[in-house]
């Protein structure tokens, strides 16, 4: 971690004078952990993880390194379409997270508040906007976001599209499940893939997008099964790699790589050996780099994270005879979209099928949805008897973060989840 810490310092020290130059080591940074995860990666670690570090670092790369056929977009974002047009897509939030992970968050973090950004926007939000505007990350050539959820994701792509000259496509998404608000959601997809053929220059091809989605529902029908293991096995992970997850259920989905990463992962999963230790549903974003997390999780022969709930946001089939209407209907669907009962609905249902132990809710800085619908989760789970524990800090701005406060309350719970285990 020194070492990791020192290189982002001197990242740090070039970025206000020679930008090109800081740059050029994220990009060397990240080659040199594209080729740890493929040669070097710990023996404990499943080979469906090494696999998934290393083809998301590589994305990431390749989407810095050409810049002229990424796509800025938010995980909500119809990425499949962006498939069609061989467009890699980088998100704010995979962005930001590994440049947190050089230990440079900060620079950025500042450098947007020094443009006037407020304190308390989300942190992801205000490091990718401090490294494109710092002129250190370069603009992509397209950005598509969408109104679900984050009101940051409207006003965040709106800053760097009009500053950075990006041709960008807002996909307004309605609050109501109905076939009028599918068919607009429709609407607005065809206005997008006309505006990407303009852009990009090559012809919408519809066959490629049923391939895409085809790859895609085979890839959460091997997630699904995954999840029926995890309710016995031990397949351990990092809360780095957790994060990743994010890489396979939205940004790449539907990709070949992706659906290889699932039907390995399934796979290694039905040959675990059972695991007798706490098994918990995680809700929301994960600190990553906190220090009691990582020491109770990474790895871990006795506590485990069987899932993150944003990883299963739409489980339902997609239509393939009908793939624009099927994306319309996966966006108006998501459990993030509409009444936050519907997430809560979701969190205890799935911690009932994985008989989970217990739930940790992460509440993040400046997520205004995280926080404000903590108590709807605490009463829906308080009618199933499945314990909560709420966790308050950042996802990557280290200085958010308090490892003591989080210690105490994080192994208090784990009390209360080892009596309830003697008692049952």
């Amino acid at each position: 971690m020194e070492i990791i810490r020192t290189y982002g310092n001197i990242i740090k020290k070039y970025a206000p004078d020679h930008p090109l130059a800081a740059f050029r080591m994220i990009k060397a940074g990240l080659a040199l952990e594209q080729f740890r995860s493929r040669n070097l990666a710990d023996k404990k670690l499943p080979g469906a993880y090494q696999y998934l570090n290393t083809y998301a670092v590589g994305e990431v790369l390749e989407a810095l390194k050409h810049p002229g056929t990424s796509v800025w977009a938010n995980i909500f974002a119809p990425v499949e379409l962006l498939q069609c047009f061989g467009l890699h897509s980088l998100s704010i939030e995979c962005l930001s997270s590994f440049l947190s992970g050089f230990t440079i968050e900060d620079y950025f973090l500042d450098y947007a508040e020094n443009e006037g950004l407020a304190s308390t926007l989300c942190s992801y939000h205000k490091n990718f906007i401090g490294a494109i505007d710092s002129g250190i990350i370069p603009p992509a050539a397209f950005a598509v976001t969408t109104s679900t959820i984050c009101d940051g994701n409207v006003n965040t792509f709106r800053h760097l599209s009009e500053k950075h000259h990006v041709p960008s496509f807002l996909l307004d998404i309605p609050q109501c499940d109905t076939p009028d608000a599918a068919a607009y959601v429709t609407g607005q997809l065809k206005e997008l893939v006309s505006m990407l053929e303009d852009t990009f220059h090559k012809k919408f091809q519809p066959e490629e997008l049923t391939a895409v989605l085809q790859r895609e529902n085979e890839s959460k029908a091997c997630y699904e099964r995954f999840l029926k293991h995890m309710q016995t096995h031990h397949y351990p992970s990092t809360l780095t790699l957790q994060m990743y997850m994010l890489f396979a259920s939205h940004m790449n989905i539907g990709t070949p790589e992706i659906l290889h990463f699932y039907q390995q992962m399934e796979a290694e999963a039905a040959a675990a050996p059972e695991f007798h230790g706490t098994n918990i549903l995680w809700v929301h974003l994960l600190p990553y780099y906190q220090e009691t997390l990582r020491e109770y999780f990474n790895l871990s022969d006795n506590y485990q994270i069987q899932a993150i709930e944003m990883n299963l946001d739409y489980r339902t089939p997609l239509n393939t005879e009908h793939p624009l209407d099927a994306l319309a209907e996966k966006m108006v669907q998501n459990i993030y979209n509409g009444p936050y009962e519907r997430k809560a609905k979701l969190v205890s249902e799935l911690a009932q099928d994985l008989h989970s132990d217990g739930v940790i809710n992460f509440c993040h800085w400046g997520c205004k949805q995280s926080s404000g619908g903590v108590m709807l989760l605490k009463e829906e789970l308080d009618r199933q008897n499945i314990p909560l524990l709420v966790l308050d800090g950042d996802g990557m701005d280290r200085r958010n973060s308090h490892d003591g406060q989080i210690r105490t309350r994080f192994e208090a719970f784990l009390e209360v989840l080892r009596q309830r285990k003697e008692e049952a």
